[in-house]
Formats: structure tokens, C-alpha cells, sequence
């Protein structure tokens, strides 16, 4: 039975990288699953430059809404998926009007489908600051703070990144690695 993984941090703090160096260690086919959506030209360039990044080590899929079907499909043909991020799709349903609750029980549903496939879940802790002065800011950072309760306990393994350093909040301690996978 293959471990998903949830990993937690806050901006710049090094979880994607902490991610992507668990996915390149966890299997052959490796793919990277996008959910930003490319609305301005600063956008733009950050994606280009994460492609960059990576460019060789994963297949990219780009999919900011419908999460679920997107996993099922890609794990057909790759063994590791790490998703970036939890809370770009959360804002992407959320804009939509989307029932976030939903698809985060049914994203919970689709990780227990997935036995064979590793699932390395990369989100914002947005809950560590102060309370939004808006309605929306205030929903987006419950429901962000409900979706990572409710896949931290379906993942086997959760890691709370701070200046590049994961700390294991659940499960397994990671396998220390030599530098950053960028």
C-alpha cells in the first residue's frame, strides 16, 4: 500500500521543494500536477520558472478544478503525483462556486482509490496569522484550514515545512537529502 503525503507550510518556506525531492525519491514516473491558473503576467513568469525548475524530472498536468478525475486519470501511467497546490485549487473553487467541502471529501474518497499510486499533497498553511479584515478571506482560510484537517487525517504521512526544514507531524521522519532539488 503506497503512503500519501500532506505537506504544510507557509509562503516561500520550501515545501514544494521539500515535495518534489519526496516525489523524485518515491517513483520511476513521476508527475507534477498544477492548479494555477495563469491569469496575469507575474503568474506567467512563475510558472515558467518552476517549469524551468523541474524541466526533465516530472511530467506536468495543469488542472485547477476538477482535482479528483485529474489523480485518477494520471495514475494510470505514473507511479508519484505530487499535487502543488491544495490551496490555489481551493481558491479556484471557490471563485467557481464550488462546493469546496465536497470536492475536498471527494479528493479524501480518491486518495483511498489510489493504492498504487503515491500522492504528495502540497498546501499553504494560511491559519498561523492574523484574522482577515473580509468575508472571503475569512472563508478561504476556514476552508483551507477544514481541507487540511480532513486529508491530514486520510494521509499517512504530514510534514509542516519552516525555512526548508520539514518537521513530521505524522508518520514516517523523511529521509534527510543533500541540497534542493531546484
Amino acid at each position: 500500500m503506497t503512503r500519501h503525503v500532506l505537506v504544510l507550510g507557509g509562503a516561500r518556506s520550501g515545501k514544494t521543494a521539500f515535495g518534489e525531492s519526496l516525489a523524485l525519491r518515491s517513483g520511476s514516473t513521476p508527475a507534477y500536477l498544477a492548479t494555477a491558473e495563469v491569469l496575469d503576467g507575474e503568474m506567467r513568469d512563475r510558472v515558467a520558472s518552476h517549469q524551468a525548475g523541474r524541466a526533465g524530472q516530472f511530467a506536468t498536468i495543469e488542472e485547477p478544478l476538477a482535482l479528483s478525475k485529474t489523480l485518477l486519470k494520471a495514475a494510470r501511467s505514473h507511479d508519484v503525483i505530487l499535487v502543488d497546490c491544495l490551496t490555489l485549487w481551493i481558491t479556484n473553487l471557490l471563485v467557481s462556486g464550488d462546493n469546496v467541502a465536497a470536492q475536498v471529501e471527494k479528493l479524501g474518497q480518491t486518495l483511498g482509490q489510489l493504492q498504487d499510486t503515491r500522492i504528495i499533497l502540497v498546501s499553504n498553511e494560511v491559519g498561523l496569522g492574523i484574522v482577515p479584515d473580509n468575508a472571503m478571506a475569512r472563508t478561504f482560510r476556514d476552508l483551507a484550514g477544514s481541507a487540511h484537517q480532513r486529508l491530514a487525517e486520510i494521509c499517512d504521512d504530514v510534514y509542516f515545512v519552516v525555512a526548508g526544514l520539514p518537521m513530521t507531524l505524522k508518520g514516517e521522519p523523511p529521509i534527510p537529502t543533500m541540497g534542493r532539488t531546484q
